[in-house]
């Protein structure tokens, strides 16, 4: 079963490859279209986010006495994590949104990010030419007002690489992309596929995203007892794809400092190890590639 489709496979993809490294702007194209889609989304959904986000707070008289436990490095104790407040809200959100207005498979794969699908549509194969379907990973990375940054952590899991695949025994292989800061710099190992094949044909470039909500902290008056977490907005940002990223145009080697060391020590298994990517630098390849929303 794990190779039963693997010549197939290899051959669609070496081609789509080809096309996609020869047609870069196809893969920006189909980007800023997804982009777009869930600009639109939280255009429309952003009364009922905004109510379910802040619903959480409401609700503190049932879990106060099982808050979830402090994250980071020395935590104030002022804030509770409120990470899986936005990947409950989003997730579920965007993921019936979808569903209305695409073709979706919800395919596995053994890891990834916390919100994935491939969509299909004629107007994704107007875009990309040689299929109609693009893998959409989403990332979902809650911000408080203290921990707010103009990047995001991103684990090997969920960027995709230079897509490597001479043998079709070997299967996809990526290069590590260089993390490099002012102090330290280390190996990324990407572990996703910039295209992944189907057992069906499928072809789905895969397209990375990030939504940041960020809360505020509401205080009680004339103390600094915080009250409440309600959403204040939500920062969006479109990682480029793996092709895009170390072939053409080669963005991490147009944009030094693109990727930068995580948040993990020396010490962690180098395959695990994580990096930040720089939504400065991301403005540079695009305005449109980082989007920030008040709510």
């Amino acid at each position: 079963m794990f190779t039963q489709y693997a010549e197939s496979q290899y051959r669609a993809y070496n081609e789509a490859f080809a096309f996609f490294k020869q047609n870069p702007q196809r893969l920006i194209e189909a980007e800023k279209f997804v982009m777009d889609e869930i600009i639109h989304f939280i255009d429309i959904h952003q009364p009922e986010i905004k109510r379910d986000y802040d619903e959480a707070s409401y609700l503190y008289s049932f879990w106060k006495n099982y808050p979830p436990l402090d994250r980071g490095r020395a935590p104030k104790g002022d804030q509770y994590p409120w990470i899986e407040v936005g990947e409950q809200v989003f997730g579920n959100k965007l993921q019936r949104h979808f569903n209305a207005n695409f073709s979706v498979k919800d395919s596995g794969l053994p890891s990834g990010a916390d919100d994935r699908c491939i969509i299909s549509s004629e107007r994704i194969r107007q875009i990309l030419g040689i299929t109609d379907s693009v893998w959409v990973f989403i990332d979902i990375k809650t911000e408080g007002p203290r921990d707010e940054s103009d990047h995001a952590v991103m684990s090997p899991y969920q960027i995709s690489g230079s897509g490597n695949w001479i043998k079709i025994e070997d299967g996809m292989k990526n290069n590590p992309i260089k993390a490099e800061g002012r102090i330290a710099t280390h190996d990324f190992f990407c572990s996703l596929s910039p295209i992944y094949v189907l057992s069906d044909g499928t072809v789905a470039p895969l397209l990375t995203f990030v939504i940041k909500p960020v809360y505020e902290m509401v205080k009680e008056p004339g103390t600094e007892k915080t009250i409440g977490q309600p959403l204040s907005k939500i920062k969006l940002a479109s990682i480029p794809n793996g092709i895009l990223l170390t072939k053409n145009p080669n963005y991490n080697k147009k944009y030094p400092g693109l990727f930068f060391p995580g948040k993990d020590d020396q010490s962690k298994d180098r395959r695990k190890m994580r990096a930040r990517i720089s939504f400065s630098l991301l403005r540079e390849i695009a305005d449109w590639r980082i989007n920030e929303i008040e709510v």
